[in-house]
């Protein structure tokens, strides 16, 4: 199967990370062999799987400046199937090391070639911003996963990334395909939510996944406590959204499973 899937919008707060920790939770958890990559500064993806992001000594910043192997940054977590290349501040200052260095578009990718077999998924976290990070993510990537909050502006922004998917396309990934959209912070008791999705609906021709993700709290919750949300509360309407999503991943272009 080996797919890689950067999980991108360059607006914050869409549920980005949120999506990462449990989309990979969900994946481990149906049985297959993860591996999720923080290459957002912030560093929330590391620490809502667990791991204390200013306690580890080779992350995905030492990876991009060659300062360490792949396979000194992989932590193989609690969480069976699942392990995690970690980020933290220090990446922040990545951009402007790299300046200068050659294919540096292609750091990410020709290091996670060597180790690409020997996983199922290989999960992208990405940064919210479109910066060489992302590019780096979209460079390795076989399809780009789009989370969309389902608040009034949730397209703003969106043609810009779909631009840089595009350009990415053309000058440096021509197999990058747009794995889809998903719906996250869905408030059922607003119109609004109806709306949005409505309108993103209407206005965008592109792959939409049929699971929608619910604002909920224990969802919200999860990450505090280091856990992703199959094992924080497994039977929440979070949990079973992220694992319907899981299930759509796996099951992406079988169509008679559709």
């Amino acid at each position: 199967m080996n797919r890689a899937i950067a999980i991108a919008n360059q607006k914050g707060g869409v549920g980005k990370s949120t999506t990462a920790i449990n989309l990979s939770a969900c994946l481990a958890e149906a049985g297959k062999r993860v591996l999720t990559i923080d290459i957002d500064p912030q560093g929330n993806t590391t620490s809502g799987l667990g791991i204390d992001k200013n306690n580890v000594n080779n992350t995905v910043y030492e990876l991009l400046l060659g300062e360490c192997e792949i396979s000194d940054c992989i932590i193989d977590l609690e969480i069976d199937n699942l392990s995690l290349i970690p980020s933290n501040i220090n990446l922040s200052g990545a951009e402007i090391e790299l300046i200068g260095v050659e294919n540096k578009e292609y750091i990410l990718k020709s290091n996670i070639e060597q180790m690409k077999e020997q996983y199922d998924f290989i999960i992208i976290d990405c940064p919210p911003s479109l910066n060489m990070l992302t590019i780096n993510a979209m460079t390795t990537a076989d399809t780009v996963l789009v989370p969309i909050q389902c608040e009034y502006y949730a397209l703003e922004g969106l043609t810009q990334l779909m631009h840089t998917i595009d350009l990415v396309q053309e000058r440096l990934n021509p197999d990058l395909e747009i794995e889809g959209v998903v719906f996250t912070m869905y408030d059922a008791r607003t119109n609004l939510s109806l709306q949005v999705v409505e309108n993103v609906k209407a206005n965008l021709n592109q792959m939409i996944y049929k699971t929608i993700i619910p604002r909920n709290v224990r969802l919200a919750e999860a990450p505090s406590y280091g856990l992703p949300i199959t094992l924080y509360d497994s039977k929440s309407a979070g949990a079973e959204s992220y694992r319907l999503l899981a299930e759509e991943v796996l099951h992406r272009g079988d169509e008679e499973w559709l």
